[in-house]
């Protein structure tokens, strides 16, 4: 048999192809446009304002609920006294309108993040937090209507007085009670008032939660607390006479309720300073509203009628004092 293998023929090369590229050269260098190496990590600071940045305007759900989760463990893992990597001021306005955020995940990390901030910087800013959990409460959503409830519950534990007194936080804020709960007076010529919700799905679950929490503004309105109370007793004692009254005020911006330097306020965005003053625009706009409202909630009986009795205590507590004499007219 003779062999299989071709011969070559000697001296020849194979012949290259038209696409044929030479790559036989040398470089001692290869550059990279917008390269940048560097040896130090970038610090704790600019990683946080990264992560705030990833969080407030991502449009990935999952890139946000994980930024929110990382902040949230910074803050957690620094010490009791140290500085905080970036101030409230600049973290609230990023992150609180994340309160009307579609993604659920997103909102319950949100709300771990705002309670590890120190309850004294909130304070100050409880008029801007207000601004969207009413939002959140009016909001088409049920879902997001419950986690804003949640939002209030949480400012009513770290700046409840702050709450009640800030420009709309008793008026604007009750409105939204009313609206949420069904409990709005009719503007029609009817005398009674729109229909309560019906406690059926995911708004009967949230009706008694959304009862009890209305009752803790309310308590907080109205019902006089123990600092005023001393007050009260020891206002006889002479000399001791208002004593209070004449001591440098704790709060910040103390006369802000006077309005000298801002714009007008209608009786909605008024700040009601007084407990008089908060008792005398509930008895006017929204008592008989909520009264019937309650008394709807109690034939329900089961937990809506439990929480129909907390806010019902509350009322009697908050308006056994009232005269019920408008001095304004």
């Amino acid at each position: 048999m003779g062999s299989s293998k071709p011969k070559l023929k000697v001296g020849k090369t194979k012949p290259k192809a038209d696409n044929f590229t030479d790559t036989s050269f040398r470089a001692k260098s290869i550059v990279v446009n917008q390269q940048s190496l560097t040896t130090s990590a970038p610090s704790s600071s600019s990683q946080f304002a990264h992560y705030l940045s990833l969080a407030s305007s991502s449009k990935s759900d999952t890139q946000r609920r994980d930024a929110l989760s990382y902040l949230t463990t910074q803050l957690s893992s620094q010490p009791v006294n140290a500085a905080m990597l970036l101030p409230t001021s600049i973290l609230l306005p990023k992150l609180l309108p994340l309160i009307l955020d579609g993604s659920s995940a997103v909102r319950t990390q949100l709300l771990k993040f705002l309670r590890l901030l120190p309850p004294e910087d909130i304070s100050d800013r409880a008029e801007q937090v207000l601004l969207y959990t009413r939002a959140g409460m009016t909001h088409l959503a049920a879902e997001i209507r419950v986690d804003a409830v949640t939002v209030l519950e949480w400012l009513l534990e770290v700046a409840k007085e702050d709450v009640v007194t800030c420009p709309g936080g008793w008026v604007k804020t009750l409105k939204s009670f009313m609206s949420m709960m069904g409990w709005a007076a009719s503007s029609g010529s009817s005398k009674w008032t729109s229909a309560s919700k019906a406690s059926f799905g995911k708004t009967g679950k949230a009706f008694p939660r959304q009862v009890l929490v209305l009752a803790q503004f309310l308590k907080v309105g109205l019902v006089e607390s123990e600092s005023e109370s001393h007050t009260a007793a020891g206002s006889g004692l002479f000399p001791l006479c208002d004593v209070a009254r004449h001591m440098i005020p704790t709060r910040s911006n103390a006369f802000a309720h006077l309005n000298l330097f801002g714009s007008s306020r209608d009786e909605e965005g008024e700040m009601y300073i007084d407990r008089e003053d908060r008792q005398r625009v509930f008895q006017k706009r929204f008592q008989v509203a909520v009264d019937v409202g309650v008394a709807n909630a109690k034939k329900e009986a089961g937990e809506a009628g439990r929480a129909a009795a907390v806010l019902s205590k509350v009322l009697r507590d908050g308006m056994a004092d009232y005269s019920g004499v408008d001095d304004t007219q």
